[in-house]
Parts: C-alpha cells; structure tokens; sequence
C-alpha cells in the first residue's frame, strides 16, 4: 500500500480507503469483513456518510480492538429520521445526529468530521448562519473531531468554502467525464447522458481551479465517484470509451491535492482489486490513450500530468514541472511548499535542451518547451 499525507492535517492515509456503500449488505456482515480486508491490505482511511444506525452500530462493532488502526471521516448533518436517511441544516437535530453517530461508532474522536453534501451557495450560506460551522470548529476545540471537512460536488461552492470556512478536507468527485462539466448546483447534471452529447472541450477551469486552491492551501481531497458510480468501467458508461478501475485511480490521484481514493466496494474482491493498483505495472496505470479516444471530447493543450512525454534526455519530471507551474500562476505568486517541492526535483526547467522529444509524444499536444520555458522564468532556474 502507498500513503500520502492528507493535506496539512498531519495524517498520512493509504491511497485507497474504502467508501461506505456495500458495508451494509449482508444484513450489515459485510462492515466486518470490509475492514478486516482493508487491515490485511494496508488501507488504513474509510468514509461513512450513511447515517443508518444499524450501519453506524455494524461498524463500530468492526472497529472494536483496533480503532487506532483506522481513521474514520464520518459525516455531521447526515442523520437518520423517520426511517430513512436525511440531510439536515437543523442545528438541534445535527448536535443529536452526532451524538447518536459517536455512540454507535463506540469512539470518543472522529479523524475528519465531514460536513455533508454542499453543492450550493445558499447551503453554504446556511452552515454558516445556523451555527454549524461553528459547532464543527467547537468539536475540533474539544478534540472531539480532529480536522472539519466538507463534501460537495460543486466546485464554486466548494473552493469558497475551503478559503472562507477553514475547510481542512474536501471530499470531492474526480473523474475525467466529471471534470469536464461546469459547476452546478443539481449534481445529477454532472452524469446526465445529454452533457456528453456536444463536443467538450478540455477540463472546467472551475475544477481545475479548485484542485490548485487545494494544494496551495494544504487541504487534502479525499475522492469519491472516482469510477462515475461504475459508469466509467461498463461498456455503455457516459465516456463513450470504457476505462479500467486501475486508470481511474490513476487518474484522480494525479490531480493537486488528492490524497485518497474512496471506492464503494460491494465485496472484498471489488476492494481488493481497488487495492492491486499499488502493484499494478505502469501501463496498466495509463489513462493517457484512453482519454485521448473520448468522443467529442478535445483535450489539445491540456496537460493531463500523465507523463507520456517522458523520459527525458535531461531526466525532468515534466509532469511534475507543470504541475508546479500551474500551481504557481493559479495564485499568481509561489507558494513556499510548491517553491520547496520543486526545489527538490532532481532536474529542474531551466535543464530543457527544447529537443522535441516530448512533444512528439504527447497525446494532448501540450507545448511542452513553452511551459519549460515558464517555469524556468517563474521558478528562477
């Protein structure tokens, strides 16, 4: 298994943990076995965003004996009422939803306290003036929650509540069909068949954005919908082009800032086979030729980080140069870690000969000399 820190937070998660969908089937039995796999595996971060009590009980059940092996990001304002899962903004039932949540859970902490789903302004508008921003930040005070996150689909609303709401973790959907379509406050736009009829035209900027803002300001993004809910992998999935569960990891763990891959295994082999991706060769990996077969989906100029243009006959990391070097004019100045992280490239822009090579091997047709050419500017050397 491979870890990451997540963010600033000072935790250091595997790149795949485990969403909470198929925990419950089994008559809740598969809780159990979900994470006594993920202890043999390595996987040591899960998501819990349902609220359903039998659920909640199955997993604080799974964790007795080993609780310190895992860190839970389990989510404020999902609560359970009249039998069913609810969102609310109620103050009074969110304070009772959590309480009810910790004592099922058996744990006195929460690793990440997520606020639930917050696709719109006027939701986030809402957290904040209900008091619930301010009730996750008193559990932080009381140790009761280690770190605030947030979830959320949206990237406007998600970037104005990671730079106004001291967000320190963003649950956020990655995938390379989401990250083609603009913001929207109705989610289910984002997998509508009729948005991937027209012709698109490389990443939303607003997604892109969002990522950089993440990175810059230390805050981890954990994933989920890495695979579309599945989309991504069946042969009449919204790409046009089937991709590979190892390709889509690959994929979201190559933009700024994501540090772990939530996949809602249905069955330990689904979490095992999430797993293998640590040992998967590097072309299993490459999502590069995949992307380039999208339909009516231009990528030309875009560079996917992929690193298809390499190896390079100076040995530079081009994909990570770029990346640093959109970090860097996203906040229009250099941060002290992305000028840190670049520092200790072995070989840095300054090194390009501008031969060519990467370019001709580029399935985006990046300018790769001129981007080499402005981080050398940028960076000094």
């Amino acid at each position: 298994m491979e870890y990451r820190p997540l963010g600033n937070t000072g935790l250091s998660v595997s790149v795949i943990g485990i969403g909470c969908e198929g925990m419950a089937e089994e008559n809740y039995g598969m809780a159990q076995k979900m994470l006594d796999a993920a202890e043999r595996l390595g996987i040591n971060y899960f998501d819990l965003y349902a609220s359903d009590p039998q659920l909640r009980r199955a997993v604080g059940q799974a964790l007795k004996g080993r609780r310190e092996k895992f860190m839970i990001q389990s989510h404020i304002c999902s609560i359970w009422k009249n039998g069913q899962y609810l969102r609310t903004r109620n103050l009074e039932e969110v304070k009772k939803g959590f309480e009810e949540m910790m004592s099922l859970l058996n744990t006195d902490y929460l690793d990440v306290g997520m606020i639930h789903y917050c696709d719109a302004m006027s939701d986030w508008d809402e957290i904040v003036g209900n008091g619930i921003l301010d009730y996750a930040r008193e559990l932080k005070k009381q140790g009761r929650i280690r770190h605030i996150g947030l979830s959320s689909h949206n990237p406007l609303v998600a970037e104005r509540a990671v730079t106004e709401g001291g967000i320190e973790v963003l649950m956020f959907s990655v995938n390379p069909c989401y990250d083609l379509q603009p913001a929207t406050e109705d989610c289910e736009e984002m997998w509508a068949d009729r948005n991937y009829q027209k012709h698109l035209t490389n990443m939303d900027p607003d997604r892109q954005r969002l990522y950089e803002v993440c990175q810059n300001r230390g805050v981890g993004i954990t994933v989920m919908k890495a695979f579309a809910g599945g989309e991504l992998l069946g042969s009449n999935q919204i790409a046009g082009v089937s991709l590979t569960v190892h390709q889509c990891i690959s994929y979201a763990l190559s933009r700024p800032a994501v540090a772990t891959i939530l996949p809602g295994a249905h069955s330990v082999a689904e979490l095992e086979k999430s797993a293998s991706y640590c040992d998967a060769a590097p072309e299993e990996k490459d999502y590069a030729a995949a992307l380039a077969a999208f339909p009516r989906v231009s990528w030309t100029g875009r560079c996917m980080y992929c690193s298809h243009c390499e190896p390079c006959p100076k040995f530079i990391d081009i994909a990570s140069v770029t990346k640093f070097l959109h970090l860097a004019q996203n906040q229009g100045q250099i941060p002290e870690t992305v000028r840190e992280h670049y520092a200790v490239l072995d070989h840095h822009a300054g090194e390009c000969i501008r031969c060519g090579a990467c370019e001709k091997r580029c399935p985006f047709g990046v300018s790769i000399r001129e981007n080499m050419a402005k981080a050398a500017e940028v960076f000094g050397y």
